[in-house]
């Protein structure tokens, strides 16, 4: 899911003529990398995120001293590598030079002759065991228009909802489409539904004899309930019933006691087509509504995983099959591209809404401001991430 997030920014940053350094998949060390044309894909030992990294105003990197001695590789007058180290290099004692539009080099040659070279918008600068390729003006991210920005940084959310898209299509296709009926496959010990004599294999069917549109409305119905008697329409071998029932409040959050899943019918490609934008609509819904229930303190830390419990219950799906491992994963993607969307400092929204606010005042917000609002929200993160992670390992003790 990370590698198709970055895959769209890395996409739409290519299409615009950015200069994008390295995509990275992980953080941390490298384990492995390889460099092909001007990218270099690298995966990292930490499996906490993922980065395209592109270009900036960032050749002071490898700063150019004057009247410092480098060697150089051109041909036609045209710079294509400088090296620090003149080994036996054809060399220039430099003089002055500009590596972000201008693109030149002077200074004096091995005859101690004044020379001018121009310097390829490719030229790489080579220092010891690393290299740098020069990114000028035209090839750096912030000299792109705002709609190009605004593209490069929305198409890694926009990814992960295709993502989900495709693997909600791949599901109808291979099991069907969800109906409205949630099929109960198990009762737990000591709770309201098994009060009610509820039974495995009963169909939920509504309640207050209301059919909902889909079956997660009918479970958020319930959820809602919490303490409030409702009438359950079941339907048990053929026979419709009408129990009455009470959710147990746990947190706000109304509980019966029982196992689900849903009921599928079979489709066809038109089919699955439109059921896989229901199920993305139906899902986007029910984040958003999660989002609003952790702002509101409806749910709390508790509530919530990080990358330990993310792992678990990913390990989980999978081992209650490939379909579930999938409806899994196309719901996480969601998360990853709704949760990227939301105005949080760090987070893609919050540099959409920074580029919206350029493209109404004409001109960027103060960088070095934009910058610390970003790092302070990194930081609350990454607290986040290890609050949540803490709380993970605690569970599993």
């Amino acid at each position: 899911m990370l590698f198709v997030h970055e895959l769209g920014h890395f996409v739409f940053a290519k299409r615009a003529g950015v200069l994008v350094r390295e995509f990275s998949i992980g953080m941390g060390p490298k384990v492995f990398s390889y460099v092909k044309g001007e990218t270099k894909y690298s995966l990292r030992i930490l499996p906490i995120g993922a980065y395209v990294n592109m270009a900036t105003d960032d050749c002071g990197i490898y700063e150019l001293k004057k009247g410092k001695l480098y060697g150089i590789k051109q041909e036609s007058g045209i710079i294509s590598d400088i090296y620090f180290k003149t080994d036996d290099r054809e060399t220039i004692r430099l003089n002055d030079y500009e590596l972000s539009e201008e693109l030149y080099i002077t200074g004096t040659n091995d005859n101690d002759e004044y020379v001018r070279y121009d310097v390829s918008v490719t030229a790489i600068i080579h220092k010891e065991q690393s290299s740098l390729q020069i990114a000028p003006k035209s090839r750096q991210f912030a000299s792109k228009s705002v709609f190009a920005r605004f593209m490069s940084i929305i198409s890694g959310p926009l990814f992960n909802i295709l993502l989900a898209l495709i693997l909600f299509f791949s599901i109808a296709l291979l099991i069907g489409a969800p109906t409205n009926e949630v099929l109960i496959q198990g009762v737990i010990e000591n709770s309201a539904a098994e009060q009610a004599q509820l039974h495995a294999n009963d169909k939920l069917i509504g309640i207050n004899n209301t059919v909902y549109t889909t079956a997660n409305e009918l479970i958020m119905k319930l959820q809602a309930s919490a303490d409030k008697e409702v009438i359950l329409n079941i339907e048990r071998d053929g026979t419709k019933l009408d129990i009455p029932i009470t959710p147990v409040g746990e947190n706000g959050v109304g509980k019966i006691g029982i196992m689900t899943s849903l009921v599928y019918k079979e489709i066809g490609l038109w089919g699955a087509v439109k059921s896989s934008f229901v199920e993305v609509k139906r899902w986007i819904g029910l984040i958003i509504e999660s989002f609003r229930m952790l702002f509101t303190g409806k749910v709390g830390m508790d509530d919530l995983a990080g990358p330990v419990g993310i792992f678990q219950i990913t390990s989980d799906a999978a081992k209650a099959g490939f379909i579930s491992l999938m409806n899994w994963t196309a719901v996480l993607s969601l998360y990853l591209g709704v949760f990227n969307l939301l105005p949080i400092p760090a987070l893609d929204g919050s540099r959409l809404l920074f580029l919206l606010a350029e493209g109404v005042r004409g001109k960027p917000i103060d960088p070095q401001k934009e910058g610390f609002i970003h790092f302070v929200g990194f930081a609350f993160l990454m607290l986040l991430i290890i609050a949540v992670t803490i709380n993970d390992i605690t569970k599993l003790f």
